[in-house]
């Protein structure tokens, strides 16, 4: 069996990676999927969250993705992203505020609110956040 395995990352607007890797961890609905050479096919909804790639030799790589999918082969995994980047591109600052206004539209009693959008915004921040923590301390500074 190889020891590696290829994985590509894509959203609507580019491919974000595409590399050969030794593992892949992703944000699943029903918590974090750890993804290594020759796990069997499998195609599932990814949650707002870090999408961690593991190189040969363990050099790390993270990710951000608002949602999407994931599709494990047995020689490629997919993740076909809402929207990506890479962690390191986050802005804390932005994703703060984020969390901030979603906060603040649900504590508004207007007719308009669309809870749902909402919930979704709120979401997102909080996984931009949460994957900004998790660089902090594995980079040592949190």
């Amino acid at each position: 069996m190889a020891n590696s395995f290829t994985c590509n990352i894509v959203s609507a607007e580019a491919s974000i990676f595409s590399g050969t890797v030794e593992q892949v961890v992703a944000s699943g609905l029903m918590g974090d999927l750890g993804i290594l050479p020759g796990h069997a096919p499998l195609l599932t909804e990814l949650q707002p969250g870090p999408i961690r790639v593991i190189h040969d030799g363990g050099k790390e790589e993270n990710f951000f993705v608002s949602g999407g999918f994931m599709e494990v082969q047995p020689d490629v995994v997919t993740i076909l992203a809402d929207a990506a980047s890479r962690a390191s591109d986050l802005d804390e600052a932005a994703a703060e505020e984020a969390r901030q206004q979603a906060l603040q539209a649900f504590n508004e009693k207007s007719a308009e609110l669309d809870y749902t959008r909402a919930a979704a915004e709120l979401a997102e921040a909080v996984a931009q956040l949460r994957t900004i923590q998790q660089l902090r301390k594995k980079a040592g500074k949190g």
